[in-house]
């Protein structure tokens, strides 16, 4: 498997619910925030305001524990696969070594100026399936 990249995550006091625990809406920007360095760290800039960029088409999320504001917690996020026009990224919410949440995201590389799905370009293959 590829590498796994690790973001620690600053939580907001709106992100805690009724509860006392980190509402599943704020775990999803969670994810978003590995992602958005997923994509920075390893594909470069280009890939977050280029034409050639990437969109969501599928997303799933198991919620494992909760998570509570005073938690240290980290998204980590790793290249699970790799087709011709899509890639899935695996991630985890972490507390510690427990995970408390765990999301897929099947993405396909979409040309923006003319409005389509194009193949994952070789050069991004290559840095998505380097360890």
């Amino acid at each position: 498997m590829a590498r796994t990249l690790s973001v620690p995550i600053q939580k907001r006091f709106s992100d805690v619910d009724a509860f006392q625990h980190v509402n599943n809406v704020s775990q999803q920007c969670y994810f978003d925030v590995g992602k958005t360095d997923f994509y920075r760290r390893v594909l470069g800039e280009e890939v977050l305001l280029g034409d050639l960029r990437v969109v969501t088409v599928s997303t799933s999320t198991s919620y494992m524990g909760q998570i509570r504001m005073h938690d240290d917690l980290r998204v980590t996020t790793t290249c699970e696969r790799v087709g011709t026009k899509s890639m899935t990224l695996f991630q985890q919410l972490l507390v510690g070594d427990e995970v408390r949440s765990e999301s897929r995201t099947v993405l396909v590389v979409f040309d923006f100026v003319r409005q389509q799905s194009e193949p994952v370009p070789d050069a991004w293959r290559e840095r998505l399936l380097a360890d």
